[in-house]
């Protein structure tokens, strides 16, 4: 999706590659992910909005739209979420037709972001409600490529933490006139630092039976692969990481881009997928799960959120 490597998702007729729209500018020059794509912004000590319980840790970006910009373990020093630009974070990313927008010398498409723009202007915050533990906010998107406000757009991103899990009820609403064509929508985008390079997600057609998982490292341009338990983790050398969860989503996309360290612009990222035209008076309220942990905790805790069998 969204930061300094991101990709333009396909629409159903299409097969450019999601997500490619933050890096390709800068791989093509043989540049890692960073400026060329999105421009780095760093957060001041102000900027952040910050949520935490025994187990977690979160912050949210008030000069990204209200963003994840942080997931962590309570009272750790490091994120796990790549936050080095508008388009990376853990966020909104929504996919329409081609109109005329340019993106760092490309052709773009309508593309709200809750984050900000490539050059990193940021969204704007409309409402905000928080607590110690929970947020609400509401968000008027930017379109990624063209910086402007989408004032027809709105996104809606409510958080409570559970124990060790992340709640996220997102909403989209649409108010525009003009049709969108059918396009794969991030649900939401994950961007993390490099060093979780290893995707872990099941794609037996027996899910939530044990089946073995399957691991790989994500290259570039985008790859697609089938999440039939609707979750997906991005792990380090210890097998550490940060779990997706989006019941509705049975497929993602990924890739890693860039060279170094997350301060030289490298990452990596998926998304959970689905395919989704945005018409007129579009209204779309889904949920998203996070957690961390090494796979067997990650893939327990999803688990033991599905329906009970015959339910």
């Amino acid at each position: 999706m969204t930061g300094g490597t991101k990709q333009a998702l396909p629409t159903a007729e299409s097969d450019q590659p999601v997500g490619r729209r933050r890096t390709l500018g800068l791989l093509a020059a043989g540049i890692g992910c960073s400026t060329a794509t999105g421009f780095a912004v760093a957060a001041r000590t102000d900027d952040w909005i910050w949520l935490g319980n025994r187990d977690l840790k979160v912050g949210l970006l008030r000069s990204s739209g209200g963003a994840i910009g942080w997931l962590s373990a309570a009272g750790a020093s490091r994120s796990l979420v790549n936050s080095f630009d508008r388009g990376r974070l853990v966020q909104q990313s929504w996919y329409g037709r081609e109109d005329g927008s340019n993106w760092n010398g490309r052709p773009w498409r309508w593309n709200p972001v809750q984050g900000g723009d490539w050059k990193g202007r940021s969204a704007t915050i409309l409402k905000q409600s928080v607590t110690e533990s929970t947020a609400t906010i509401e968000t008027q998107p930017v379109h990624w490529a063209a910086g402007t406000d989408i004032a027809d757009a709105l996104m809606t991103q409510q958080i409570s933490l559970q124990g060790p899990l992340v709640r996220i009820d997102y909403r989209f609403q649409y108010r525009g006139q003009v049709e969108h064509p059918a396009c794969h929508q991030e649900l939401p985008a994950v961007f993390t630092d490099p060093e979780y390079s290893q995707l872990a997600v099941c794609t037996s057609d027996q899910p939530w039976t044990g089946a073995p998982l399957h691991y790989r490292t994500p290259g570039w341009p985008n790859e697609y692969v089938p999440m039939t338990e609707h979750w997906a983790a991005l792990l380090n050398r210890e097998g550490q990481g940060l779990g997706c969860c989006v019941p509705r989503a049975s497929q993602l996309t990924c890739y890693r881009a860039g060279q170094g360290s997350a301060k030289d612009g490298a990452c990596s990222y998926f998304a959970p997928i689905d395919t989704i035209a945005v018409t007129a008076g579009f209204d779309m309220q889904w949920t998203v799960w996070l957690t961390l942990g090494d796979v067997t905790q990650i893939r327990q805790r999803f688990g033991a959120l599905q329906p009970s069998p015959g339910r």
